[in-house]
């Protein structure tokens, strides 16, 4: 497994990211319940077999179940061989406001507090905030108590996760962040307009959302038909799959990889097969110009339709 530099952190991550989110909750296309996930013990025997075959980077988050609990135990005797990753509780209250001052400090610090207990571990490598939208990330406020964290040791590196480019750009600008993770994909490229700053500041990174929670596979058939635009679409990329690039996946992880920023791809991995077909895909290989162009021509004309969460709510997801 490749390893890329994660921005001007000098931590160095694997080109895959192991995503933690489907072994700690049920997450994605048709994991409705944890009846849908495997067991502790597979998903710790799966965290074992990614890191001996080269994932080094896990990426979890306090709000993920039990993922923390199973990644501290599936690590707690190997702690310098990987790179953990984990996010702070949302911090907006129940109402919709962001606590402040001494409040605000005590939300972030307990997090970090919990998440060091169940990964079993006294620091974390990279520690981000869940979520970042426009009006948390212009709270200096918060960038501060991050970086005072960072400063103390008990963190590496300092992350956010965002959806919106806009989020993206307004995090790069704030200066306080060496990470930035977001969606990016062949359906909805707009975070790239902005990688080439990302990079010029430092700031590495992290790719999630590469499949579409399993659209962009398989499971982007027979859809519901509100998305027959969506399923039309999704056909487009057959023209993608050649010689060692044979299935939609593949060909998702590699566009993503081809990006020179992006120092890593998160994907959600609750299946050996899933963890095989990452690393296939991860093999050094990826797309040559042309390729990358015609990928680039063919992302969906109407990127904010492609809201899962409202498609789920709308019943289009089985």
């Amino acid at each position: 497994m490749i390893q890329r530099a994660l921005g001007s952190t000098e931590i160095s991550v694997s080109e895959i990211a192991f995503g933690g989110v489907e072994i700690g909750m049920p997450y994605g296309i048709g994991v409705n319940s944890h009846s849908d996930m495997i067991t502790q013990s597979d998903a710790i025997h799966l965290l074992n077999t990614a890191l001996e075959r080269g994932i080094n980077f896990y990426d979890t988050a306090r709000l993920y179940g039990n993922s923390e609990q199973i990644i501290g135990k599936a690590f707690k005797e190997k702690r310098k061989g990987v790179v953990l990753s984990t996010k702070c509780t949302h911090l907006r209250n129940q109402d919709g406001s962001i606590p402040r001052g001494e409040d605000l400090n005590a939300v972030i610090k307990k997090s970090l507090e919990e998440s060091l207990q169940f990964l079993q571990t006294d620091y974390v490598d990279v520690f981000m905030l869940h979520y970042g939208d426009e009006e948390i990330l212009g709270i200096d406020e918060v960038g501060e108590i991050f970086t005072s964290l960072k400063q103390s040791g008990i963190i590496r590196a300092t992350g956010v996760s965002v959806y919106t480019p806009a989020e993206t750009h307004k995090a790069i600008d704030a200066g306080c962040w060496d990470v930035i993770q977001l969606p990016f994909n062949l359906m909805d490229q707009r975070q790239s307009a902005l990688f080439s700053l990302a990079q010029q500041k430092g700031i590495g990174i992290v790719v999630r959302s590469v499949l579409l929670k399993g659209l962009l596979s398989d499971r982007g058939k027979n859809l519901h038909p509100a998305l027959k635009n969506v399923e039309e679409h999704l056909s487009k990329y057959n023209q993608l799959i050649s010689g060692s690039c044979n299935d939609l996946p593949t060909a998702a992880t590699k566009f993503a990889l081809s990006f020179k920023e992006v120092s890593s791809v998160l994907v959600g991995i609750d299946k050996m097969a899933y963890l095989n077909k990452s690393l296939q895909a991860a093999d050094g290989n990826y797309f040559n110009d042309d390729t990358l162009q015609i990928s680039k021509s063919l992302a969906y004309p109407e990127p904010d339709f492609l809201n899962l969460h409202q498609w789920s709510v709308k019943g289009w997801l089985k």
